[in-house]
Formats: structure tokens, sequence, C-alpha cells
């Protein structure tokens, strides 16, 4: 559970405070100074480091070839970077981790929301915050790098699945304006398929 000071002073401000917490949750780590290589789709077994420098050592070393993630946010080291000495210390500083990953979140989301013709409603935001965090877990959206593309800016609308929850379960006195769904029943499905030729049977 991220503390919510250190939301409210690092986090990038285009995302709601519940929103960062989802994205940490979903694929950050607890320990700033947690390390991820993977190589060839295979995770690679580290040293766990005691210190900042030893875990920047680790990333330098392993930068090659691999792809290393750090700290809070899990970022992928070495975006931008053309040189493994310019990786340095606050890659795993926990507030300059959330500033840059959560900054980096923010852009996919826009990238993603883009991609669905930037939707105002917020009942698609589920499914935008789901597409984002499959982009940044492999790196790619629509065959595009998520990492290295352009911001194309704009606002997102957010609405965390808390939010959702909630007003879901929500008990209102006053009439429903929403008409009840009726059950559907299997025989009211819109698509009939003919089943009876499978097996040899005519």
């Amino acid at each position: 559970m991220l503390d919510a000071a250190l939301i409210k002073e690092c986090a990038d401000p285009s995302l709601k405070p519940a929103i960062v917490e989802q994205f940490v949750q979903a694929v950050g780590s607890d320990d700033p100074l947690a390390i991820t290589v993977k190589s060839g789709g295979r995770l690679i077994l580290i040293p766990t480091p005691k210190t900042p420098e030893e875990a920047i050592e680790i990333v330098r070393e392993n930068i090659a070839g691999s792809v290393v993630r750090v700290g809070l946010t899990q970022i992928p080291a070495g975006i931008g970077v053309k040189d493994a000495s310019e990786l340095k210390v606050d890659l795993v500083e926990p507030c300059a981790n959330l500033r840059m990953g959560t900054a980096m979140f923010a852009k996919i989301l826009r990238i993603v929301a883009k991609w669905y013709g930037n939707p105002t409603g917020e009942e698609v935001f589920p499914q935008l915050f789901d597409d984002a965090i499959h982009a940044w877990r492999t790196g790619k959206f629509e065959g595009e790098s998520v990492f290295q593309a352009e911001d194309p800016g704009g606002a997102v609308v957010q609405r965390s699945k808390v939010e959702v929850e909630n007003t879901d379960n929500a008990e209102d006195d006053g009439p429903s304006e929403m008409p009840e769904e009726t059950p559907i029943k299997p025989d009211d499905a819109g698509i009939r398929i003919d089943l009876t030729r499978i097996g040899g049977q005519k």
C-alpha cells in the first residue's frame, strides 16, 4: 500500500491517487530497491541489493541485452539512455521512481485512450486501464513501442475500480432510473449455430 503523502508529493498529477495505487499494485513492488531482470522472456536471478548504489550497479551490469525493471513502479531502466553509466541512483529512490513511473504510465494511458478514440465515458476506463497495464508489462500496444512513442497529450477520464464497485453497490432510497434488466435466457441468444453436423451426424 502506497503512502498517500508519497502519492500526493511524487506521483504524476494527471493521475488520480486511486489510479496510482491500482497501477503500483498491478505492476510495481513494495521494495524501492526491487530489480527484475528478464532475458529472452526468462527471469534471471540476481543478488538482492541492500543499498541504492548496489541496485544501480546491478542494473548497469544487466542492462545490455536484458529487460531490467526497477523500483516501486518497476519502470524499465535505460529508456532514452545511450550508456549504462548515465543511469543514476534516483532510479531506485521512491519519490523519483514514482514520479518517472507514473508519468510514463500516464503517457501510455493517453496512447491507449487515443486508440480508443478518447472516450469520455467513465465506464470505459477499466478497459483502458487494463490495456495500459498490459502495454506497461509488454512494452507494446498495437505493435507500437509505448515507452519510446510520442505522447499524444490530452486528458483521460479516470474512474478507479473501487469507485466502480462502490457505485454498483450503492443502495438508493429513491426509485431507480435504470430499467431492471431481465435475465437472459439461453434460447434468446442472437446467434444460432447448427451443431448437428459435428461428429458425423447428418
